[in-house]
């Protein structure tokens, strides 16, 4: 029996996928619930399981996108497991059954042996035909250096010399799904709002004097470790309470407020900058963001993020501290209307009381948009997470510290 595995739906107003990388080869042998290819949406990287065990045929390539429910590959059902030899067998021993196996799989490597590195799909071998461009101008994208379709159709003729000078070194690859798309927000964030950024300065003394206090405590207890995002994800949800117009979000001709918060945390993964969302951040304590903060991490890290997880965040925090930065202008987080930015902490003479001291501190912005928020609200809003930030115990711990952390 051939089974047509068909792609999956990833999640509500998804279309289209991306192939990005067949785990198995053509003619492999898979088993049922193996993954076999890993897809690209425009918002997450997913796995795609065999749904039978039996040897495969791809009808797709890597870089091709295919329709939610397009055939991406073939599986026959009835073929037997190959043996540790390579030998194939069946329960009933019939030898015509093993060599029609043997004989498909031979059949299937050397169709792929001629896609090798510099030939042209069909499909492309015909386009390049009607661009007058040799194959050999063109670097596949595809599987073994394959050129696929696609490639024929951005192919552009030179005028004799090559897009790329590839004797010194270079690669044209090709962008998955999942960056083209924030790509594509991003620069629509840039044309369709009023975005604008407002910066302040955050003295971290506090914090670092409380994490020094209690976070040995803290993670023997609750196992994890109290780091900064809780502090701040604290004052975000405060400041948000406050000044409700940076927990809104534009719909046509309405705005849109919410009476909670949910907080986007931009974290790296292995397919690049991945924003999940802490739900109901106003209900959790310190041990509770910190928890989920790491469990969204790890999940992001390992590739095993849902589209879910990522979506129907009210606002958004990023951190390009870790990486160094000392200020930026974080960019929106569409449909949300406004950012944090969070950056490195740096020792800086600051004056204190008349006295220059030196404080560790933080650079701090905020990116909004200018059509739902005013001026006023968002240097509220940051005033507000700069209060917050330089007195937790009494704001955001109710005078009580230990008791705050112990929950």
């Amino acid at each position: 029996m051939i089974l047509e595995m068909k792609v999956p739906s990833p999640g509500e107003s998804i279309t289209e996928v991306e192939i990005a990388t067949w785990l198995v080869e053509d003619g492999d042998y898979v088993e049922k619930d193996q993954a076999i290819a890993e897809v690209d949406s425009d918002k997450a990287t997913l796995e795609l399981p065999a749904e039978e065990s039996g040897i495969i045929t791809l009808k797709a390539e890597e870089g091709d996108a295919v329709t939610v429910g397009a055939v991406v590959c073939l599986i026959d059902t009835s073929a037997a497991k190959p043996e540790g030899s390579g030998q194939s067998s069946v329960n009933s021993g019939d030898s015509s059954v093993i060599s029609s196996a043997v004989e498909k799989k031979e059949e299937l490597v050397q169709n792929k042996e001629t896609y090798a590195s510099g030939t042209a799909s069909p499909a492309a071998k015909k386009i390049l035909a009607e661009k007058n461009i040799s194959a050999d101008t063109i670097k596949g994208t595809g599987k073994d250096g394959r050129i696929t379709k696609d490639d024929a159709v951005k192919a552009v003729p030179s005028m004799g010399t090559p897009a790329v000078d590839t004797t010194r070194g270079g690669e044209r690859k090709k962008l998955s799904m999942l960056r083209r798309k924030v790509a594509e927000r991003l620069v629509a964030v840039k044309n369709e709002t009023a975005m604008l950024t407002t910066f302040n300065e955050v003295d971290m003394k506090p914090i670092f004097d409380l994490r020094k206090q209690y976070k040995e405590d803290f993670k023997t207890k609750h196992g994890v470790s109290l780091g900064f995002m809780s502090f701040f994800t604290k004052a975000v949800v405060r400041g948000l309470q406050l000044f409700p117009d940076v927990n809104s979000m534009i719909d046509g001709d309405f705005k849109v407020s919410y009476d909670f918060q949910d907080i986007s945390i931009a974290v790296s993964g292995p397919k690049g900058l991945m924003v999940p969302v802490i739900r109901n951040a106003e209900n959790l304590t310190f041990k509770g963001i910190e928890s989920e903060v790491k469990r969204l991490a790890i999940r992001a890290r390992d590739g095993e993020i849902t589209i879910d997880e990522m979506t129907g965040g009210t606002f958004t925090i990023t951190n390009g501290g870790v990486f160094g930065s000392m200020l930026s202008t974080p960019i929106i987080n569409p449909p949300q209307s406004a950012i944090l930015g969070m950056h490195n902490i740096v020792e800086r003479p600051v004056a204190i009381n008349g006295k220059v001291e030196i404080r560790p501190i933080m650079f701090v912005a905020v990116s909004y948009d200018h059509r739902i928020i005013d001026g006023k609200e968002s240097v509220g809003f940051l005033v507000a997470i700069k209060e917050a930030l330089e007195n937790p115990v009494e704001i955001l711990m109710d005078n009580d510290a230990k008791k705050a952390l112990e929950m």
